[in-house]
């Protein structure tokens, strides 16, 4: 399987940084990844590349034309091949490890909408049913970060991208649980000492320290998680009598 994806950005050098380096650069060549970043003053009509304009109503800061944004969605579409449309916006659904997999099993082809300034002529509904979608409360200089955010978070769980299937499974938010400590070599460093379970070779043992280490780091750092975790009347248990050694 291959995840296609358009970014459409003013700034399309800063998605060219991120998506030729590491894991996303490996993805491209191995042809499990083809990403198409368009630059929109490429669809501008005047010779200063024009791509925002003051906001009418009067205000602060500038706003992204829709012209560009509607001749580049033209270009895209000349082909006719199906498409799912994103535009990152604060105001949209709260992006998530769920909406990830979903994404990189969607055999439409992406495209990601960076918002720029104050934001985006609210014409641009028209133009395509756009899904707006943000990575969290709080705004950022542009929407090529985010883009990159949700691009690297999909594109690594298409089947192929890691290097190691499992690495994609055993990991935070997976199954709604924060990811167990991780260690590695050597085995103790100026008197810190990697949990002698890990060093056993006891498969079943590991298995249920990592269990039981992701239950208490997600009890401890993001409890609101475990309201929709499976976890069993057991280690519910278990959690309860921890806050109760906690408030005692």
């Amino acid at each position: 399987m291959t995840m296609r994806c358009d970014i459409l950005t003013l700034f399309p050098e800063m998605i060219r940084s991120v998506i030729g380096a590491s894991i996303l650069a490996r993805a491209q060549e191995q042809g499990r990844l083809d990403v198409r970043v368009v630059d929109l003053r490429d669809y501008t009509d005047d010779r200063h590349r024009t791509a925002d304009d003051a906001p009418y109503g009067g205000g602060v800061g500038m706003v992204l034309k829709l012209e560009p944004i509607a001749r580049a969605i033209d270009a895209l579409t000349a082909d006719g091949g199906p498409r799912r449309w994103i535009v990152t916006s604060p105001r949209g659904r709260r992006f998530s490890h769920e909406a990830a997999a979903e994404w990189s099993r969607d055999p439409r082809r992406l495209v990601f909408l960076c918002g720029h300034y104050e934001g985006i002529d609210d014409r641009i509904g028209a133009t395509a049913p756009w899904e707006e979608v943000s990575i969290g409360d709080y705004v950022l200089t542009g929407g090529e970060l985010a883009a990159l955010v949700m691009l690297d978070a999909t594109a690594r769980l298409v089947p192929g991208v890691l290097g190691d299937p499992s690495s994609a499974v055993e990991e935070s938010f997976v199954d709604s649980l924060l990811e167990y400590p991780q260690y590695t070599r050597p085995a103790e460093f100026r008197g810190l000492r990697v949990p002698d379970v890990l060093l056993s070779g006891h498969h079943a043992a590991i298995k249920a320290w990592r269990r039981e280490q992701a239950l208490r780091e997600t009890h401890r750092r993001r409890p609101d998680l475990l309201e929709r975790a499976a976890v069993s009347e057991d280690e519910r248990r278990r959690l309860d009598a921890l806050d109760e050694r906690v408030s005692s």
